[in-house]
């Protein structure tokens, strides 16, 4: 048999870190170990993208940008790798052609090595921006195939991507796991068709989770796969990928040897053995219910987001329910792959249905835009039922949805006006909007240092900061927030993702109902709801943030003098990370604005002082 060294990517500064700490590795942990890591030997190290831009942002105060400069600057011969998630790059919605294409030049620029470039539908379209623009920097276009396992995903539908993908220029072909479903022998049929088929290398990316994968590379590696995928020790298996350490020493002495020094490797595993004690992180590890993964196909990070959601609603013993109720509305919807933004769009869904006890009752803006085919196409057949429903005969569009977003990057300057130094600055804004603004004011682009300046205060303080990186699928106290009269929309963010749940309609039934409906709130004239001078007193229903407009760029929704509607929206009020409008309950003149834009207000706090009509 003829020796052919196999590759290994590292995904410890990226993959690693994010699914089993929750994307909270700070560069200055990385730096001291960087020098180590590219003498190793390492076919690419993953190190941006993914969760990372938003976290670095959002939780350890840090500028993405100077993360990738830093590393770059530390890492002078082995390839830096980033995952970018097509027309949605590192976010969670579709941006428009111009900011995808400035956003792959500054990446590159900067010094990004390989994309590898997947689409959440594995839909083409999705792809060609990104693709194209990496083309033009010269850089390396890995075309990633989101694997999966349901009736209409086959052999040939993998297979036909990847065509597609090396038709568009790809360099090389990356088969993503996401949800460790890739079966050994599955896992040679494929890569055994893809070495026949076409010329350029493939990768194979898979989690460990319930603990198929060092078998599936195994197999992999003998149908003929070029690199494959791992992670240091302190940060593999669980939800991260095998053991680099496991896999360099089962190929020791085959044709297949990689050639990786193990002692280096464990002088590497040693540096993140104390990062890991020192957070306090836990290893990965391989639960019951993460190995149930090969029944309910639900991948191990998904599972960890619905735990923690439903332990906020005291309904953690409901998760079997949830997890029986996922691959129903999975079916539904068309078997898209459990992979971010679906994931979060799916789950949510089977939440909602389970808690609510009516399915399809309550629909998130982002599932209906799903439905409308704004993410692009489903796999499979959509259920007419749920189409019907839901849309209300609204067809989905026949069209690749970024053509139909006509922003640019340029829209986003007037906006962030002066906190702007640069372009990657501008891109950050525009990528996610509230959280780079906020960064940016408490830096306005400070000296290189700042990098490492977290402020502990800050990160401590802000809202769902204790949540670690929980997906946008959090719903806490969602359904009684709507069903309460006076709320009539709820939206759920993590980073830029808005899950958006409007109030369902009163169906008949219900309105014939009284008994089971909703407690009234207390009249406006009740003890304790008007002040001195008799006006009425609109309260706090939460402990949260309170904002008088949805963002700084825009107007206040309504000023002292206004004249205001019974439901009309007056403050934004957030509270782990939920934006909830707050909405009047009586028709009159506002009179007061009780509290600070940007103040933090407690439960039954007058916010407003309005004069009835």
């Amino acid at each position: 048999m003829r020796a052919r060294q196999v590759g290994i990517t590292d995904t410890t500064l990226r993959d690693g870190h994010q699914s089993l700490w929750a994307t909270r590795m700070r560069t200055s942990e990385m730096i001291p170990v960087l020098e180590l890591m590219d003498s190793v030997g390492f076919h690419s190290l993953e190190c941006w993208g993914g969760a990372t831009f938003d976290a670095s942002l959002r939780f350890l105060d840090e500028d993405p940008w100077e993360r990738l400069r830093l590393i770059k600057r530390h890492v002078v011969r082995t390839p830096l790798q980033m995952l970018l998630r097509g027309q949605n790059l590192v976010g969670y919605r579709h941006y428009g052609d111009d900011i995808v294409r400035r956003f792959v030049y500054k990446a590159a620029e900067n010094g990004m090595d390989v994309f590898r470039v997947f689409d959440a539908l594995n839909d083409i379209r999705n792809y060609e921006t990104a693709a194209a623009a990496i083309k033009e920097t010269g850089k390396h276009f890995q075309g990633a195939v989101v694997y999966t396992i349901s009736p209409v995903h086959s052999l040939d539908h993998y297979v036909d991507v990847a065509h597609k993908l090396v038709d568009m220029g790809a360099d090389s072909i990356c088969i993503k796991d996401m949800a460790a479903l890739l079966s050994p022998f599955y896992a040679e049929q494929l890569v055994g068709r893809l070495k026949a088929e076409l010329k350029v290398p493939i990768q194979l990316h898979c989690h460990y989770i319930g603990g198929l994968a060092p078998m599936t590379y195994l197999k992999a590696v003998e149908a003929g796969v070029d690199v494959i995928d791992t992670a240091t020790v302190p940060l593999a298996f669980g939800n991260s990928q095998p053991a680099t350490e496991m896999v360099v020493s089962a190929l020791t002495g085959s044709p297949y040897d990689s050639g990786l020094d193990l002692e280096k490797l464990f002088e590497m595993a040693k540096y993140f053995e104390k990062v890991r004690q020192e957070g306090g992180w836990d290893r990965g590890v391989t639960s019951l219910t993460h190995m149930q993964v090969y029944s309910h196909q639900v991948p191990g990070g998904m599972i960890s987001n619905l735990e923690s959601q439903l332990k906020e609603q005291s309904a953690l013993d409901r998760l079997p329910e949830v997890l029986e109720e996922i691959p129903i509305v999975r079916a539904e919807v068309g078997f898209p792959p459990l992979v971010t933004p679906m994931s979060q769009i799916v789950g949510t869904q089977a939440v909602l249905n389970v808690l609510s006890g009516r399915r399809w009752h309550i629909v998130p803006d982002e599932m209906k835009q799903y439905l409308r085919g704004k993410y692009g196409a489903a796999p499979g057949p959509v259920s007419r039922e749920v189409l019907s429903r839901v849309l209300e005969g609204e067809e989905p569009i026949g069209v690749r949805p970024a053509d139909l977003i006509e922003e640019t990057l340029e829209d986003y300057r007037p906006e962030i006006g002066e906190l702007v130094r640069s372009e990657e600055d501008l891109l950050s804004y525009a990528l996610f909007p509230q959280t780079a603004r906020v960064y940016l004011e408490r830096h306005h682009i400070g000296p290189e240092s700042d990098v490492f300046g977290v402020h502990d205060q800050y990160i401590s303080s802000q809202p769902g900061a204790d949540l670690l990186g929980q997906s946008a699928d959090r719903v806490k106290d969602i359904l009684g927030m709507i069903e309460e009269s006076e709320v009539d929309e709820v939206v759920v963010e993590e980073g830029d993702l808005k899950i958006t749940v409007r109030k369902a309609g009163v169906e008949p039934a219900a309105a014939a109902a009284p008994a089971a409906a909703a407690p009234q709130a207390p009249a406006a004239s009740a003890a304790g709801d008007e002040n001195a001078n008799g006006y009425h007193l609109v309260k706090s229903k939460w402990v949260a943030t309170f904002y008088r407009s949805p963002s700084p760029q825009l107007p206040s929704f309504v000023e002292v003098g206004d004249a205001v509607e019974a439901g009309q929206t007056l403050c934004i009020l957030e509270m782990m990370k939920m934006m909830n409008e707050l909405t009047a309950d009586v028709a009159g003149v506002v009179r007061e604005i009780l509290v600070e834009n940007g103040e933090t207000v407690q439960y039954g706090q007058p916010l407003f002082a309005i004069e009835s009509a």
